[in-house]
């Protein structure tokens, strides 16, 4: 990459934290927050989006708004990754579990903010690819498996937190249960191609669950493995 290319980059980076930031001050009733957090916002600056995305759609990757990414599935929309990121009020010591790695930017999102990630992909050559990504980008922090995010990851669990990148028609158990007392989990959940809605759980010490739908949504589906 040229250094024209880079710093061409580096102001598309610098306006769409801007333009993520407007919508936080427009959501601030529903969300919770008038700002990004500061650790949340620095990584958003950092990231290069566009390494997580094809070739073809580099001219794009700084737009505020879901890219396709192969295999039906999508790398989403900035602002809703660095919401989902503060919803469950990430910390540097924390281990999170993501549901959905799809190219990894999530993954790297949360990587530079906190301790470990561990992500689960079902699609065997986008969790392939993403693994690849995130090594080669210097995410030693990011651990990527194949397999079912429905059934977690329970050799690791418990989290901190839990963020999950794709709609379920329910809360799966198994998430719930390998959440830490005091964790957090965002996930969208509704019927494919219907009404979602963006939800924070909040796993209290007895084990019971607070539940708050934070925004509607559109995500493509979480599909169980078989």
């Amino acid at each position: 990459m040229s250094a024209a290319d880079a710093q061409d980059y580096a102001g598309a980076r610098a306006r769409l934290v801007s333009e993520v930031d407007s919508m936080y001050a427009a959501t601030r009733t529903e969300t919770g927050f008038a700002a990004m957090s500061p650790q949340v916002r620095a990584a958003l600056a950092k990231v290069e989006r566009h390494r997580f995305v094809s070739p073809a759609q580099q001219a794009r990757a700084y737009a505020n708004h879901p890219l396709p990414i192969g295999g039906g599935q999508t790398i989403s929309q900035p602002y809703i990754v660095a919401l989902s990121t503060d919803l469950v009020a990430p910390q540097a010591g924390h281990r999170v579990l993501e549901i959905g790695t799809g190219s990894g930017y999530q993954a790297a999102i949360l990587a530079e903010v906190v301790q470990q990630v561990y992500s689960i992909e079902l699609v065997p050559a986008l969790g392939r690819e993403a693994a690849q990504r995130l090594k080669l980008l210097g995410y030693a922090n990011v651990e990527v498996k194949i397999g079912d995010g429905y059934a977690g990851w329970p050799e690791q669990a418990p989290f901190d937190a839990i963020v999950v990148t794709a709609a379920a028609p329910q809360v799966p158990p198994a998430l719930v249960e390998q959440l830490k007392p005091g964790g957090r989990m965002v996930i969208p959940v509704g019927a494919a191609g219907g009404a979602q809605e963006l939800l924070l759980l909040t796993k209290r010490a007895d084990g019971s669950i607070e539940r708050r739908s934070v925004l509607p949504v559109r995500f493509v589906p979480l599909v169980p493995g078989r």
